[in-house]
């Protein structure tokens, strides 16, 4: 995708487009400055810039890299719940990504001393050793992909991302 020239410019017109009609419904609609479609497009460049690291040096799917960062940086054992309720996954993404880990030797699954039906999940010594290798690894893609960013830029980026969840969130109850 191109970057635009004046991108204010565009962004205003496009804010302040006239509303479509009812003989053309698509009348100001240009998927290319449609504000979810942008997110999209940069939601995938950056997963593709992390993923391009984790599935060449060990073949891991984008929920399993997530659920071994969790892992990772937990004290203790999670339940399944609980990477899911940190991750965005659903339990179906994570199940997968816990089974796929568990069959490579990267995570170890006890019964849970609390609870006996359910497991409290961790890294193994080889999935600890896989988390230490890649930890630097996309840490290094994050530092690329904010160069020449300022503190206050990506601040003011995160706070418009949250305002924005936050409007999605207007009157739906509790985000989960």
């Amino acid at each position: 995708m191109t970057k635009p020239e004046h991108p204010k410019t565009e962004v205003a017109e496009h804010m302040s487009g006239q509303a479509p009609t009812q003989d053309d419904p698509g009348s100001g609609f240009v998927l290319e400055r449609f504000f979810p479609y942008l997110v999209r497009v940069f939601y995938s460049d950056v997963t593709s810039a992390l993923s391009a690291v984790y599935q060449r040096d060990y073949g891991m799917m984008p929920a399993e890299w997530r659920t071994m960062a969790i892992l990772g940086a937990a004290s203790a054992g999670l339940q399944a719940s609980e990477i899911v309720a940190r991750s965005s996954m659903d339990k179906v993404v994570v199940s997968r990504a816990v089974k796929r880990m568990e069959e490579r030797g990267h995570l170890t699954r006890e019964t849970n001393s609390e609870d006996g039906r359910s497991y409290l999940l961790q890294l193994s010594e080889d999935g600890r050793a896989v988390y230490a290798d890649l930890a630097p690894k996309l840490l290094a893609v994050e530092r690329k992909m904010l160069k020449g960013l300022t503190e206050d830029d990506i601040y003011g980026f995160l706070a418009i991302a949250q305002r924005i969840r936050d409007n999605l969130a207007e009157g739906q109850g509790p985000r989960s």
